[in-house]
């Protein structure tokens, strides 16, 4: 994926995370649409591993562990204990946390290439597709900035509207 869909989970995650939106400042909004759109790409940060020679197939590879679920889980559980310094109840930020990590490596087995993911590592490092590919793989790194990274780009913004739709949807004040 170009990341455009995972950005647009991010944010829609941030408008279903967020309470009292009324009463929100722009700022604590953007800052949440910030945090859990980064926290929506975080597995893609294997890809600094081709820096330090690890291939693409090996088990910290990209799409490897840091795709699986066990990862997301992990990880999603150490936001929400991190929560309450925020202000942000434990259950809460972690389940939806889990759910914006699991939902990357589920994506990335919907896009049409690659290797797939290992969503079961490390009990299973087989990496898996689902069984319909509608997201067009995108270009790593520089060659994203190509005629195909910008096809990509815009068909991730056709398939990942309504999601966009909602997040910045303005919301009525509320009454109460």
């Amino acid at each position: 994926m170009a990341s455009i869909g995972h950005i647009a989970v991010g944010m829609a995650a941030a408008r279903s995370y967020r309470t009292r939106l009324a009463r929100s400042s722009l700022a604590s909004i953007v800052t949440s649409m910030v945090f859990w759109s980064g926290l929506s790409l975080l597995p893609d940060a294997d890809v600094i591993g081709f820096r330090f020679g690890i291939a693409y197939a090996d088990a910290w590879g990209h799409r490897g562990a840091t795709h699986s679920l066990l990862f997301a889980a992990v990880l999603g559980c150490v936001v929400g204990l991190l929560g309450p310094i925020f202000g942000a109840p434990r259950g809460r930020t972690a389940a939806c946390a889990v759910l914006v990590l699991v939902s990357h490596g589920l994506l990335d087995t919907l896009t049409d290439g690659g290797l797939g993911c290992a969503l079961f590592w490390p009990f299973d490092r087989t990496r898996y597709f689902a069984p319909w590919q509608p997201i067009p793989v995108a270009p790593i790194g520089r060659a994203f900035f190509s005629a195909r990274g910008f096809q990509v780009a815009l068909a991730e913004l056709v398939i990942f509207f309504p999601a966009l739709a909602y997040a910045l949807w303005p919301r009525r004040p509320s009454t109460s």
